[in-house]
């Protein structure tokens, strides 16, 4: 097995290559090569294309390619979950297709390091073990998630640069460098004997961006010179016209706060992942004599990373600890932290409430949310905002000062890859529905025949041939809910009954009866939780707990015995009872036992 890349932090273990040589030369699995040509084939094979997340929805990106009897994974990210997933911490994909398949599966490649695109990586490899590639700033952050998880001594972690060739079974991607949020972000341009599919990951291009070279738009032409037969593409800004503005545009945003913020002590909130907006951040504070420090762990864990990398450069002595704050007057601090979606658990959320154990924000903070709200985070943003102009700090929220801008292209930088690239086939992914039919509609606007676009849902599976593309039946997806140390264990079921307790509340009713002939030895009693407030309904109560004692005095006298039987008469005549005294539902928990 060869690699040409340089493998900086992280080496596959030697006894891995000896035990997969073999494997590796016949396949082909993991090698690198500068030599993209293939064989013509009289007759050409067809490719298959799953996803199995990030359509119809917010993040969890993950696409599965297969192509005689090899596959590719294509990212493989997390969602955070919705105000419906009651004390859910995170939805990663379903696994199940890559399960049954695992023989067939060749690696991971990964477009960069946001969580929509990694965050997935450490329970996938706790069930299958894989060669991952990646850029080295994408790498990095995926070494430190696989550390907290245990894994990282058994992973497989291949480094590769924008430019280089990896080669997996039958097919080889390309890596071709693109402008994002993130620095080290690519795309993909992935040689299968059906034909060349690109991926362009999450981008966007700007001809000035703060670090790094512009979007390698020569490497796109050349690959649509060379025949495309489809292009999967980002829909995330499909429905906005024109370009997306370079993130240059904020330094100077910044430099007019900072000098409108002199008095007070500045608090900003963006992405733990935004590397150069920090750069960007830690700049300005340098300029005006202010010390930086970081709060939330994932912000500390993305900077101690990119550090360490070189793709961010702190100045000697300008970072302090979040404890030493109270050493320095507050119109020299900036800190720097996460919360910009308004997550309930953030730093910047728990600064809000008065939560935070290490920072309390009032009337001398300047506060400045550097994000713009992920669809259907708006109301938590919001709620975070009021908060904290409750407490009367000076929060800039709005786009007028132009604290942030997108990582993602819009209409005429979709369109530009659209052209360079002249797919034969388009399959729009990153997105809502209306994001997809938005990019679906600019695919046909540029000339492309609508039976050659591709609208897809998680778990669809398309064939694409150079004569065809045609649907198949879907494979096994969806989401699996993250709660605690349980994966899995949280379901539909679960997240109902949650809802139910969470908007109606419990009653429990709770009696022993004798062994013999099932009569009432005590109780029954009544416990109430979240339902009414019980010095209030006594009257109510003791109406429920009749009816309980008429229906299992019944059962006895009758020789029922069953307990499931006298537990549902229990709950639907309850039930009943509190509909027609309150227009109420609340669970109801019959808890029987024989004494």
């Amino acid at each position: 097995m060869s690699t040409n890349s340089k493998n900086r932090n992280y080496k596959l273990k030697q006894t891995w290559y000896s035990k997969n040589n073999g494997r590796n030369q016949k396949k082909g699995n993991g090698t690198k090569s500068k030599n993209n040509s293939a064989k013509k084939q009289i007759k050409k094979p067809s490719v298959k294309v799953s996803f199995l997340g990030g359509l119809n929805e917010i993040g969890k990106n993950i696409t599965l390619l297969e192509c005689e009897g090899d596959m590719l994974i294509i990212d493989c990210g997390m969602a955070f979950p919705d105000g419906d997933m009651l004390g859910v911490d995170l939805v990663i994909p379903d696994f199940t297709y890559l399960e049954q398949n695992a023989d067939k599966l060749r690696g991971i490649v990964l477009t960069h390091g946001h969580e929509d695109h990694i965050g997935g990586l450490p329970f996938l490899l706790s069930r299958i073990n894989l060669p991952i590639y990646g850029t080295p700033l994408t790498l990095g952050l995926v070494g430190n998630k696989l550390r907290e998880h245990s894994l990282f001594n058994k992973a497989m972690l291949n480094e590769v640069h924008a430019g280089e060739t990896v080669k997996l079974g039958c097919m080889s991607v390309r890596f071709i460098h693109v402008n994002h949020s993130i620095p080290d972000a690519v795309a993909f341009a992935i040689d299968t004997p059906a034909g060349t599919l690109v991926h362009t990951g999450d981008f966007k291009i700007d001809c000035t961006p703060f670090s790094g070279e512009m979007i390698d738009l020569s490497a796109f032409a050349r690959v649509g010179d060379e025949g495309v037969l489809a292009l999967l593409a980002e829909s995330t800004n499909a429905s906005r016209p024109g370009y997306t503005p370079t993130e240059m545009l904020i330094s100077d945003s910044l430099d007019s706060l900072f000098k409108k913020a002199e008095d007070y002590r500045i608090i900003i909130a963006t992405f733990a992942s935004n590397v150069n907006r920090v750069q960007q951040i830690i700049n300005c504070a340098e300029k005006y004599g202010r010390k930086v420090a970081f709060s939330g762990r994932s912000m500390v864990n993305y900077m101690d990373v990119a550090q360490k990398l070189g793709y961010l450069t702190v100045p000697k002595n300008i970072l302090i600890d979040i404890d030493m704050l109270g050493k320095y007057p507050s119109n020299q601090i900036v800190l720097i932290t996460t919360g910009s979606q308004g997550e309930p658990m953030s730093a910047l959320s728990r600064m809000a409430y008065s939560d935070h154990r290490k920072v309390m924000v009032g009337e001398g903070d300047f506060i400045i949310i550097s994000a713009n709200p992920i669809p259907g985070n708006e109301k938590t943003v919001g709620n975070v905002v009021d908060e904290l102009l409750k407490r009367g700090c000076k929060v800039i929220y709005e786009s007028m000062y132009e604290v942030h801008v997108s990582g993602h292209a819009c209409q005429e930088e979709l369109k530009i890859i659209h052209r360079l690239t002249k797919p034969k086939y388009f399959v729009p992914v990153h997105g809502e529905q209306k994001h997809l039919r938005k990019h679906a509609e600019l695919a046909q606007f540029l000339g492309m025949d609508r039976k050659n676009i591709f609208i897809g849902d998680v778990g669809s599976t398309i064939e694409i041939h150079e004569d065809y593309m045609k649907e198949l039946p879907p494979v096994p997806a969806g989401k699996v809910f993250v709660d605690g140390l349980g994966v899995g264990d949280v379901g539909s079921i679960v997240l109902r009954d949650r809802k139910h307790l969470g908007q109606d509340g419990l009653i429990i009713i709770v009696a022993s009866l004798d062994v013999y002939d099932g009569h009432v030895i005590s109780g029954p009693d009544v416990v109430s939780r979240g339902f009414v407030y019980v010095r209030e309904s006594e009257v109510l109560l003791d109406e429920v707990r009749k009816t309980a004692l008429a229906i299992l005095e019944d059962c006895a006298d009758n020789n029922i015995h069953e307990w499931g039987i006298i537990k549902n008469r229990i709950k639907d005549d309850v039930s009943k009872l509190i509909a027609q005294r309150t227009r109420r539902a609340p669970m109801i928990l019959p808890i029987l036992q024989e004494v």
